[in-house]
């Protein structure tokens, strides 16, 4: 094989390796991110085409090179951690909590929430979380939160209150092709064209007073994390080797006398 495709291919190699290596560390980093959906990448063999006039390559001589295929989203659920906190909750369920931005609606497993000064149940970044009829608003007096298996948030307004009064219904939808949604930030998904939110299945359920935790298993990324770096050195060390042959069949044929 010609050192030139030897390079090519090669640097191919690294390319993926490079790409994988900055997936794996985003997850690494996001491990104590609540709501955070692990990434993955898929690669595979691209066939350089059958040679053609004026191309040194044969039809058994082929060249194969990595191609960086795609990002997936890993929906599997992270661990439910009890907080005690009325505002959290987790989905058990395949659906999202549906989220107002100044970008437009977002959608996140993130349920680590809290009210705003104006008394809007918000995320931990400030924007609004939306209920069926829109943004879910609190009275000043309200207390004794709680938020049925169903989404609906229910109060009791002043400490003489004698009966629950409702304040909304926590939206939740879900997709049927996840894989198509984009990530805007750590823990929140935006949807591609052609990709619309559906309402959420009557068996998932909310749980109050718990957040899901990264679905990031730290053992497997670290591990993956060392294979990758080990890989991504011999294919330096093997370009190196090839540079330097190459090098020195130069500095020979530089000796031939003309």
């Amino acid at each position: 094989m010609p050192v030139e495709n030897t390079s090519l291919i090669g640097l191919s190699r690294q390319i993926a390796l490079r790409r994988e290596l900055d997936v794996v560390a985003n997850n690494i980093a996001n491990l104590n991110t609540t709501g955070y959906k692990a990434d993955g990448t898929v690669f595979h063999e691209f066939l350089m085409p059958v040679a053609r006039a004026k191309s040194f390559q044969s039809a058994d001589q082929r060249l194969s090179f990595v191609h960086d295929r795609a990002t997936f989203h890993n929906f599997s659920t992270g661990p439910i951690r009890p907080t005690g906190n009325p505002l959290d909750v987790s989905i058990d369920g395949d659906a999202f909590l549906v989220v107002q931005t100044p970008r437009g609606e977002r959608y996140t497993r993130n349920g680590a929430l809290q009210i705003s000064a104006n008394g809007e149940l918000v995320t931990g970044t400030g924007d609004r979380v939306l209920g069926d009829g829109g943004p879910i608003q609190f009275q000043p007096n309200d207390n004794s939160i709680s938020i049925n298996p169903d989404g609906t948030i229910t109060v009791r307004e002043g400490a003489s209150a004698a009966s629950d009064s409702a304040r909304g219904k926590i939206r939740l939808v879900r997709f049927e092709q996840a894989q198509g949604l984009i990530k805007d930030g750590s823990s929140m998904f935006r949807t591609a064209d052609g990709i619309a939110p559906q309402p959420a299945d009557l068996s998932t359920r909310v749980i109050q007073g718990t957040i899901e935790q990264s679905n990031v298993r730290p053992v497997v990324e670290m591990a993956r994390m060392i294979e990758l770096t080990r890989a991504y050195t011999q294919v330096a060390t093997m370009l190196q080797q090839v540079s330097d042959q190459r090098r020195a069949a130069i500095e020979k044929l530089a000796e031939v006398p003309a």
